[in-house]
Formats: C-alpha cells, sequence, structure tokens
C-alpha cells in the first residue's frame, strides 16, 4: 500500500462521497481521512487513502471519467511526522481585509507550521455586519516559547481590532 491525495471540486449533489468511496473500494484502496466543504457554491475537499501502487494508475483512469469532479491525484510523501505539541489560535472580529494575513504573518516569522486552519464569515448577531471566525493548530517545536507567540497575537489583535486567543 502507498499513500495517495486527491483534491476534488464540483457541483454537489447527493452521493458524490459514495461514489468515491466506492471507486477507492473497488481498487483496493483504503479511506484514511478527507475534508469537504461548500465553497462558492461548488463542493470542494481532499482525501488521504492508501492504495496499491499498482492500482494507482487505475483510480487516475476512474476519477478522471468522473462526470461531476475536477478530481487531482498525487502521491503522497509517506506518513507524515506527528506532532507531540500543538496549539490552538481561535480569532473572532468584524470582518475586513488583512486577518488571515497579519495572523499567519507572525506564525511564519516563529516558523510555525500550521496543521489545520478552517474559516468562516457569517452575520453577526444584533450587529448586521460579516463577524470573522477561524481556528488554526498549530505544531510547536519542544523548546518553543508559546509567551512570545502570544505576545506577537495580542499586538496584531489590539491592532486589528479582534480576539486572538491561543491555547495550549
Amino acid at each position: 500500500m502507498k499513500p495517495i491525495i486527491f483534491t476534488l471540486v464540483g457541483a454537489d449533489k447527493p452521493g458524490l462521497i459514495e461514489s468515491l468511496a466506492k471507486t477507492v473500494y473497488q481498487y483496493g484502496g483504503n479511506w484514511l481521512r478527507s475534508n469537504f466543504s461548500h465553497m462558492a457554491g461548488h463542493f470542494a475537499g481532499f482525501v488521504e487513502i492508501d492504495l496499491p501502487e499498482e492500482q494507482h494508475q487505475a483510480l487516475i483512469d476512474a476519477f478522471n471519467a468522473h462526470p461531476d469532479l475536477k478530481i487531482t491525484l498525487m502521491s503522497a510523501a509517506g506518513r507524515e511526522a506527528k506532532f507531540p505539541n500543538t496549539a490552538v489560535i481561535n480569532i473572532m472580529g468584524n470582518d475586513k481585509p488583512g486577518i488571515v494575513q497579519e495572523v499567519t504573518g507572525v506564525l511564519n516569522q516563529f516558523n510555525i507550521n500550521i496543521r489545520s486552519f478552517d474559516s468562516v464569515c457569517e452575520s453577526a448577531p444584533n450587529w448586521g455586519s460579516e463577524l470573522f471566525k477561524a481556528q488554526a493548530v498549530i505544531a510547536i517545536p519542544d523548546d518553543f516559547d508559546l509567551d512570545t507567540l502570544a505576545e506577537r497575537l495580542e499586538h496584531i489583535a489590539n491592532d486589528m481590532v479582534v480576539d486572538i486567543d491561543l491555547q495550549q
């Protein structure tokens, strides 16, 4: 078995995930993990599977024939390193350009890897404006000083008038 990752985007309809899962199973694959969302009127996601290497091309050909989705496959490098230390950053505030750029810029300054990042804009109750909410899970090296990171995040939170909460 060799890991393979595929991304997909297309018009949504009932049964899409079931048809993908059936195809993966038919070619001897094992569905390891996935993430799907509706974005900008489309269905989008990514999936990691284990698949016998001799079946990779057959699965690619089967997916290329899928009538409703654009699917891209790539081989995975193998099992990813596990990070024993993680922290969670929660962000919330009135939506404005630059929130994600500011937060990820700070993380990049500290050479911090983002493990997952989920965000949404929704109508703020009683305010009528858009509220931006995000959660990032970050990998923390063993000897990392979280207090310094928290101070930098607090600084940009004050500048942008958003709440940023860092939790280990």
